[in-house]
């Protein structure tokens, strides 16, 4: 059975992208068979691999509304290793927000179409949007698992009070979602910041907060502009070390509600 985790935090610039693109990169590094779904209109983790969805005959947004498996696998790419597969998104998704708003069963589309293909994988990691909107709603919807990156700065606290709030009331819709970690992301560990916000966290949530944590790396910044994973684009990095930590303990981790 696959493990489908979502990859959220409604506030924007905190490393969610790039930990969804990494995290199933080292999962796939690791032969375990990923497909990372992008479900933001930005498209950033399609052209974090070097995919670009204007150039793409079939995105998630053309088979959002066709949950069946020839279609879905249709628009499923290959990138960079034999098991890393990706459905990639583009600007036309934005439109799912508007014309889902009066459908029956809006929150369940996106499960439906992961439903369809998901036996070919052992994880599918979504990367959600930088709001609470629809397609967020879907994407916690269809996962058993979310995945919450953290930036250690001042209000991030604020950020993830409100997905907490959101978490509980969403697990009314999906009672099988539950928190897989808080990761977190652009840690500095010269910075005062970073070891307070780390401090609150285990304070406040201990349960909750994974043991790998996410460096401020150079390398990890420059990885998107190449169209390459931080696996693939410098292994040696701390940023790459730092995921495939991840991923390992992602393999051994059991979520909580």
């Amino acid at each position: 059975m696959s493990r489908v985790i979502c990859v959220a935090n409604q506030k924007g610039g905190v490393g969610k992208t790039t930990t969804s693109i990494n995290l199933a990169a080292s999962l796939a590094v690791m032969e375990h068979k990923t497909l990372l779904i992008d479900c933001d209109p930005q498209a950033n983790a399609s052209s974090g691999l070097g995919v670009r969805g204007e150039t793409l005959e079939q995105d998630l947004y053309t088979v959002f509304y066709k949950p069946d498996y020839k279609t879905v696998s249709s628009a499923i790419v290959q990138v960079k290793s034999p098991f890393l597969n990706l459905l990639p998104s583009s600007v036309s998704l934005v439109g799912v927000e508007v014309e889902l708003v009066n459908e029956i069963g809006r929150e369940f589309f996106l499960k439906a179409l992961i439903d369809s293909v998901a036996s070919d994988y052992e994880f599918i990691i979504i990367d959600c949007p930088p709001s609470l909107g629809l397609l967020t709603l879907n994407a916690l919807c269809a996962a058993s698992e979310l995945l919450v990156p953290l930036q250690c700065e001042y209000f991030a606290l604020e950020g993830i009070a409100k997905l907490m709030n959101t978490y509980t009331k969403v697990r009314k819709l999906n009672p099988n979602l539950a928190i897989l970690g808080i990761l977190l992301t652009m840690f500095d560990i010269r910075n005062r910041l970073s070891k307070d916000v780390m401090d609150e966290i285990n304070r406040c949530m201990p349960r909750y907060l994974l043991k790998t944590y996410i460096p401020r790396n150079v390398r990890l910044s420059e990885a998107p502009s190449h169209g390459k994973s931080i696996i693939h684009y410098e292994i040696k990095s701390k940023g790459a070390t730092a995921y495939l930590n991840l991923a390992q303990e992602v393999l051994t981790r059991k979520p909580t509600p």
